[in-house]
This record gives structure tokens, C-alpha cells and sequence, in this order.
């Protein structure tokens, strides 16, 4: 049998069902492995372990009276720091936020694990406010990749991308409003969802608006799916969140590709360049999807760079987020966030208006371009893994996080379904990701074309994945906050 911090939440249920092992077993593993992993990579804010032991102890009861209480009882997950848990601070990165709480509340995502028996592992790190493309926070200082701690994780999910990657829990809740799951995901090699907007409730509402979506963060698209059943549920807090899906999307997976239309788009019309590996890898793949049945062309999708557009809507997000703090205050943030919440404090309401605008021809030209194809197949980002503790690559010339980030940030404006699968490595070992887009609600569609990839080996979970480095468990556990740059891990 393989480690348990290596199966997925597939895996495990099954092995619960089976007695083959149990919840406390799993999470004694998982717990051990967090522990592990923080001191080089810096993926949790807090370790819950206490809670998670004795919430894996009551899954376990359920288990030996065959009666679990949902669809992931027993399994570890682990929650960003962006998102409520009820009973744990949620500091969000920041030095503004006081940690007194209270913490009264789960946001919806958070409470549909908690009635699915759900074991909750920790909360990850997040740039402050989940501002920038990278993992680093006054707060929590830098999280680093799992193949090479010199380098970015990404962000603004990245502790929950490292996590899962390093097999600290194999669920990950993450958050996304210009690439967030999809960038450390592609950077750690794993599997990451942005739904349709609305698809998964978020409470309290982004000040980043519409552009925030919440997803799931996983070793494979089946657990993805089977994470979306969970939280995929409507929440009354949310006035936005759309109804009940129309099936299961873990029942939905299996269909394959044979017979879709798939445009293939390795550089948005010549407008990115592309690092060489990566498309090559993405390539690669694309032609795996013709040969597993899927008609491939190359297309392009009818846009041009709507980086400012996006920019204006971004800033005024971050500015409203600090609008209530003092000065005093303001001079704890992290300094590019402070720069782009002053920008944003000078757009005006028509600049914001005219924003919108484009966002909705945006949303106009891909619902049209979705007409002719089921699929739109990219890179997830054109390089792989930078300098960790940096915005942007050394001598790349680009100012914000957006210069790098330019197939994702425009899905957050058209609200579609996009997913990062992990395709290959670059010459330096470090993983290279492909971005499959569908039009809006066809989140299926989505997942099941991820899946039919891993069918094939193409995006491979198992043994025959790149590792990263996994360091020696210590075997301590401890469940209190973890300082910033903290060498000595939870104990």
C-alpha cells in the first residue's frame, strides 16, 4: 500500500470502507507530514491539530458503525486563510487584523466539509488580502515551491498548492480572482479548479467583487469533483451563488473527449510569449487530447490584453479592503499593496464603469467564441517557478503580477469554469501546467476533460508523478499560530 500521504480522497474513502486503515490513522500521517514541511516550504499559518484528531476520532466511530455523515468523512483538508473557520483566526496575512477574533463563523465552503465530517487540518498562507500572483506576507513571510525552496510557490493560494503537493492533506480550499489556484497550482504540479462564479458560495463577500471565486485545490480532477459535490451547494449568505448544480460532477467525470471541440491557443494570438518547455509540454498534451478523440485546432480567442481593464477593477478591490484602516495602520501593509491601494483610491466611479464595460465585451467575444468550441485549451502561465520572495521574475521587465500571469487573470472577468493540469517538467525539474476553458456553468465539461488527461497519463497522480522533496516527519504535533520565518515548524 502506498504511503497515506500519498492516495488521494478517492483513495482514502475507499480504504475507509474497506477497513483498511482510519481517519485518526490518515490525519496522524497528514499532521506529521504538515509538520515536516513548514520549516522549508512555509505552507500553514496554523496547525489545528487538536481539533483535526478529535474530528478524525468521531469520523472513525462513524466509519466502524458503517454510517458516515457525508461525501468526505474523514478526510483531511486544509482551508486558506482568506476563508472563515469557525474557531480559528483568519488573519488573512495581514498585521491589521486582530487576531482576538471572534471567530464565530465558517465561510459557506468551510461549512458544507464541516456537515460532509470533513477533517481540517490548518489554515494556509496567503499574500496579504490575496493581492499579488505570489505567496509572501508581512504577516507569515515567503512560501517557497516544493521541487525547489529557492523558488515561488505562487500565490495567492500558494501554501494550500504546497500543502496538497507535499501531501499535507489531499483537499485543498483555495481562492482565486486573477489565477490564485490556478498559478500555485501550476507551479506545485497539482490540480486546481476556478468554477463559474457563483458556483461556490463565498461569505463574507471579496472586496475584490465579482472577480473572486472560490476552488478546489487537489492531487487529480476525480477529487476535485468530488470536492465541488461538497461545496458546490447554494448558501443564503451568498445573494449571488447560483442554484443547486445539475448533477454530480463526480459522476460526471468519466465521458472522455472523443468528439469535442477544442481550440488550442499557445499564445492568445501571438500576444504572450512563451518559455519554450512549457510549450512544448503543453503541446504535447494538446495532441494526447486529439489522440484520445477530440478535434484540435488552433484558434485564438477574439481579445486583445485587457490588463488595465482588469488593473482598474483590482485596485479598487484593494483599496476598498483598507479603506477603514488609519494611516498609522495603512504603514503595516505590504508595501505593493499599498501602491496599488493608492492607485486605486484615484480611479473614479466612471473609470470603474468603463472597466465593466470591457469585462462584459470580454464576457460578449468568449460566450461567442464557445459557439464553435466546447473547449479552450492554453498554458497555464508561459514560464515556470521564479525567485521566491519576488512579484516578478528578475530582468523580466514587468511591474505588477499581471505581466506574468496572462492567461488567467481574463477567465476571472468572464466568470468562466478554468483548470490548471500539471503536463510535464521544465529541463529544471520544475512542473509545467495546461489551462482548459469552457463557457459558463459547464464546469463538468471542465473536469471531465482534466480527467480523461489523467486516464491517460498525461497529467499522471500517482507513483508516476514528479516528487517533490519531502522532508523527515518529526512525529510532534502542536496547534498553535506559527511565526513569521519559524524554523522550529508547530512544536
Amino acid at each position: 500500500m502506498s504511503e497515506l500521504t500519498e492516495l488521494t480522497a478517492v483513495r482514502l474513502l475507499d480504504g475507509y470502507r474497506r477497513g483498511e486503515f482510519g481517519p485518526v490513522e490518515v490525519t496522524r500521517a497528514a499532521l506529521r507530514r504538515a509538520e515536516a514541511v513548514q520549516p522549508e516550504v512555509n505552507a500553514f499559518v496554523r496547525l489545528l491539530a487538536e481539533d483535526a484528531l478529535e474530528r478524525a476520532a468521531a469520523s472513525g466511530e462513524r466509519w466502524r458503525r458503517g454510517e458516515p455523515c457525508g461525501l468526505l468523512d474523514g478526510v483531511p483538508v486544509t482551508v486558506k486563510d482568506l476563508l472563515p473557520l469557525r474557531g480559528a483566526p483568519t488573519l488573512r496575512g495581514s498585521r491589521t487584523i486582530d487576531p482576538a477574533g471572534p471567530w464565530e463563523e465558517d465561510a459557506p465552503s468551510v461549512a458544507r466539509l464541516r456537515e460532509h465530517g470533513a477533517v481540517f487540518l490548518g489554515k494556509t498562507t496567503t499574500p496579504e488580502f490575496g493581492w499579488k500572483g505570489v505567496t509572501d506576507s508581512p504577516l507569515s513571510g515567503v512560501t517557497r515551491n516544493p521541487y525547489d525552496p529557492a523558488r515561488t510557490a505562487g500565490g495567492s493560494s500558494g501554501g494550500a498548492a504546497a500543502a496538497v503537493a507535499l501531501g499535507a492533506g489531499p483537499l485543498a480550499l483555495g481562492t482565486d480572482g486573477g489565477g490564485s489556484v490556478r498559478i500555485p497550482a501550476a507551479f506545485c504540479g497539482i490540480f486546481a479548479l476556478k468554477p463559474t462564479y457563483g458556483r461556490v458560495p463565498l461569505y463574507p463577500a471579496s472586496p475584490f467583487g465579482t472577480l473572486a471565486h472560490v476552488g478546489p485545490m487537489t492531487r487529480d480532477a476525480a477529487d476535485a469533483a468530488l470536492l465541488m459535490d461538497v461545496i458546490g451547494a447554494p448558501d443564503s449568505r451568498d445573494w449571488s451563488a447560483l442554484g443547486p448544480a445539475p448533477g454530480s460532477f463526480a459522476e460526471g467525470i468519466a465521458g472522455g473527449v472523443h468528439g469535442l471541440r477544442v481550440a488550442y491557443s499557445p499564445s492568445l494570438g501571438g500576444q504572450v510569449a512563451v518559455r519554450p518547455a512549457v510549450a512544448a509540454a503543453v503541446r504535447r498534451a494538446v495532441e494526447r487530447l486529439a489522440g484520445l478523440g477530440a478535434y484540435v485546432e488552433e484558434a485564438d480567442p477574439d481579445f486583445s490584453e485587457p490588463v488595465e481593464a482588469f488593473h482598474t477593477l483590482w485596485f479598487s478591490g484593494a483599496a476598498r479592503a483598507v479603506q477603514h484602516l488609519t494611516r498609522d495602520r495603512r504603514g503595516l501593509l505590504d508595501p505593493g499593496l499599498r501602491e496599488i491601494c493608492a492607485a486605486g483610491a484615484r480611479y473614479s466611479a466612471l473609470d470603474y464603469l468603463a472597466a465593466a464595460d470591457v469585462r462584459t465585451e470580454l464576457g460578449r467575444r468568449m460566450g461567442r467564441f464557445h459557439d464553435t468550441y466546447d473547449l479552450l485549451v492554453t498554458p497555464t502561465l508561459p514560464i515556470t517557478a521564479f525567485e521566491a520572495g519576488a512579484e516578478v521574475p528578475k530582468g523580466s521587465g514587468h511591474r505588477r503580477w499581471t505581466g506574468w500571469t496572462p492567461f488567467t487573470y481574463p477567465f476571472n472577468m468572464t466568470q468562466q469554469p478554468a483548470a490548471t493540469v500539471p503536463v510535464g517538467t521544465d529541463p529544471d525539474g520544475l512542473p509545467v501546467g495546461l489551462q482548459l476553458v469552457a463557457a459558463r456553468h459547464h464546469d463538468a465539461l471542465v473536469l471531465r476533460a482534466a480527467h480523461a488527461l489523467y486516464e491517460a497519463g498525461v497529467a499522471p497522480a500517482g507513483s508516476g508523478a514528479p516528487r517533490p522533496r519531502r522532508p523527515r516527519a518529526t512525529g510532534r504535533h502542536g496547534s498553535r499560530p506559527i511565526g513569521r520565518n519559524n524554523s522550529r515548524g508547530f512544536g
